[in-house]
């Protein structure tokens, strides 16, 4: 009787065995490692809403800060403006970028406005991020620990 050349099914359900028991290892740091990712992708979007405030306060002094997103963004067409200042990323003038939510809370609304506080919160707590983010005036970047909607004025951040 001659035996047949190939692996036999236990051979096959070996292998199959270490490479889930590989997966089942690298997932969950690979989905750690991207969270950092996105979590360092929302700390530099808040320095870049901080930036384009200060600089809309001095090129708009009437105006004071702006109070959406979207005023610091680029114009659909034409000139930049105090409604269209042409100062941040589209993809985060337009409210979201990595698995983070980004907006302006708190603006004064008297004019010039002389407050803002920016904020960056994950879209899915646990999956795109673990942490929130926000920015005042001052430039420090401060975070929330529980990814709930970081607030720089009540209190309920940490200095990073």
């Amino acid at each position: 009787m001659s035996r047949e050349k190939g692996f036999s099914l236990i051979e096959l359900l070996i292998v199959v065995a270490i490479i889930l028991i590989i997966a089942a290892i690298a997932i969950p740091n690979l989905l750690r490692s991207r969270m950092a990712a996105n979590e360092a992708s929302a700390v530099s979007g808040i320095r870049a809403i901080s930036t384009a405030e200060n600089s809309y306060n001095s090129v708009y002094p009437a105006v004071g800060y702006a109070c959406t997103l979207s005023n610091l963004g680029p114009p659909a067409s034409g000139q930049a403006s105090s409604t269209a200042a042409d100062l941040l990323d589209p993809v985060i003038s337009n409210g979201t970028k990595s698995g983070y939510s980004f907006s302006l809370i708190n603006c004064t609304g008297s004019s010039p406005a002389s407050f803002y506080n920016s904020t960056a919160v994950p879209i899915t707590v646990g999956g795109t991020g673990q942490r929130a983010f926000c920015s005042n005036p001052s430039g420090i970047i401060q975070y929330a620990q529980d990814g709930v909607a970081a607030d720089c004025i009540a209190g309920t951040a940490v200095l990073q």
